[in-house]
C-alpha cells in the first residue's frame, strides 16, 4: 500500500513537469515535452531517493506553482546537481548551469560547507537576471527622446484608513517620504501607489524577507488585494489582476533582492542600478521566476559622494529607495514616461 501511494505521488509529479502533457509555460505558451532521455533518467533517480514526506512537499510546491513552496527537500548528490535537474524538469527546461540559479532566502541549499546534500525543491530557487550589455531600449534614455519631467505642480495624494493627506511640491524633499527606518526596528517600509495616489499606510518590514502579493490565502505578507480605493481606474483594476503571487523582497548580505513570483514581468529602478557616470535612469525588466539585486549596499556608499541627481528625476527622489512597477514599464520608450503613470507600483524605502 505504501509503495503504491508513493508511486502515485511520483506519477503526479511527472504529470506536473514543465512542458509535460498539457503543460504550459509561466507565460501561458505551450512547450514541447520536457527533456532528453538522460534528463528524465537522472531526475527519476533523484525522485526515487526521496522519502514519501519529501515527495508530498515537492508535489505541493509544484502543483501550486510556488504559491505554497513548502520546506527544503534535501537529497544527497549522486551525479549532476539534483537541484539543477529538478529545476529543469519542473520550471525551466532551458536551464544549463547551477550558476544561473539563486537559492531564495531561508533555503538551506547545500547542507553545509562539508556536506554533499542539496535542497532540490525547485520553488526554493529563482533564475538570476544576467547583465544587460548593451542595455535594451527600455532602460536607457535615447538621445533623440527627451524625458518628460514631472510637473510638481500636481500634488501627490496619499489615501489612508484615517483619511487623506495632500502633499504639494514644497513638501517633497530629496529624501522622499521616508523616515529613517533603521531607527525604528525595521529595514524597509513599502508604499503601494496607483498612478499618483498612495493607497494604504506604509508597510514596515522587520523580517529578512517579505512577500507582496494580490490575494494569497495561505501565507503572510503585504496583501495588496485588501487595499480599497474609491474611483479606482480601469487600468489599475486590470493591472491588479496580474499581480498574482507578486514579488518577494529579501535583505541579504550584499543588498536587497527582488524575486518575481508572478506570471507577468515587473520593472525596477533604483539608484544602484545606474552606472555612476551615466545620468539617464535605468529601468530593468525582471521576468517571472527571476531575481535581481535591486539595491547594492556598496554602490550606495559610493553614490553618497556624487553630485545631486539630474533635475528631470521623475517624482520624489530618495537615494535609499527602490521603485517597482507591476506588469507595466515606464521610461522614454514607453507611453508612460514616469513612474507615476504606471497603474500599480511600489516604493521601497530603505533604512540608511
Amino acid at each position: 500500500m505504501f509503495r503504491s501511494r508513493r508511486n502515485g505521488l511520483v506519477r503526479r509529479l511527472w504529470r506536473s513537469r514543465a512542458g509535460g502533457d498539457g503543460g504550459v509555460s509561466c507565460c501561458g505558451l505551450s512547450e514541447p515535452p520536457t527533456g532528453s532521455p538522460e534528463l528524465r533518467s537522472a531526475a527519476s533517480s533523484v525522485l526515487k531517493r526521496l522519502k514519501e514526506q519529501a515527495l508530498f512537499t515537492m508535489l505541493e510546491a509544484v502543483e501550486s506553482r510556488g504559491a505554497t513552496p513548502g520546506g527544503c527537500v534535501l537529497v544527497t548528490r549522486h551525479g549532476p546537481p539534483p537541484h539543477l535537474l529538478l529545476c529543469r524538469l519542473f520550471r525551466w527546461p532551458d536551464l544549463q548551469h547551477p550558476g544561473q540559479l539563486k537559492a531564495l532566502i531561508g533555503c538551506q541549499g547545500a547542507g553545509g560547507p562539508d556536506s554533499n546534500s542539496f535542497c532540490c525543491n525547485p520553488y526554493h530557487y529563482s533564475r538570476l537576471c544576467g547583465p544587460e550589455s548593451p542595455p535594451p531600449p527600455y532602460s536607457r534614455l535615447s538621445p533623440k527622446v527627451e524625458q518628460k519631467p514631472l510637473d510638481l505642480s500636481d500634488s501627490y495624494t496619499e489615501v489612508e484608513a484615517c483619511g487623506s493627506l495632500r502633499i504639494t511640491a514644497r513638501d517633497i524633499s530629496d529624501t522622499s517620504l521616508s523616515p529613517d527606518t533603521s531607527k525604528q526596528g525595521h529595514w524597509c517600509s513599502v508604499a503601494y501607489w496607483e498612478h499618483r495616489t498612495r493607497v494604504g499606510r506604509l508597510y514596515s518590514v522587520s523580517q529578512p524577507s517579505v512577500s507582496i502579493f494580490y490575494d494569497l490565502p495561505q501565507g503572510s505578507g503585504f496583501c495588496l488585494g485588501q487595499l480599497s480605493l474609491e474611483n479606482r481606474s480601469e487600468a489599475a483594476v486590470r493591472t491588479r489582476g496580474k499581480i498574482g503571487l507578486g514579488i518577494m523582497l529579501s535583505r541579504e548580505a550584499d543588498g536587497v533582492w527582488a524575486y518575481n513570483r508572478s506570471d507577468h514581468p515587473i520593472f525596477v529602478n533604483s539608484p544602484t542600478l545606474d552606472t555612476p557616470a551615466c545620468r539617464p535612469f535605468v529601468v530593468r525588466k525582471v521576468m517571472p521566476g527571476y531575481s535581481l539585486k535591486v539595491f547594492d549596499y556598496k554602490k550606495s556608499c559610493v553614490l553618497r559622494h556624487l553630485p545631486a541627481p539630474p533635475e528631470h528625476t521623475d517624482g520624489p527622489y530618495d537615494p535609499h529607495s527602490v521603485r517597482i512597477s507591476f506588469a507595466k514599464g515606464w521610461g522614454p520608450c514607453y507611453s508612460r514616461q514616469v513612474i507615476t503613470s504606471c497603474p500599480c507600483w511600489l516604493e521601497v524605502l530603505l533604512g540608511r
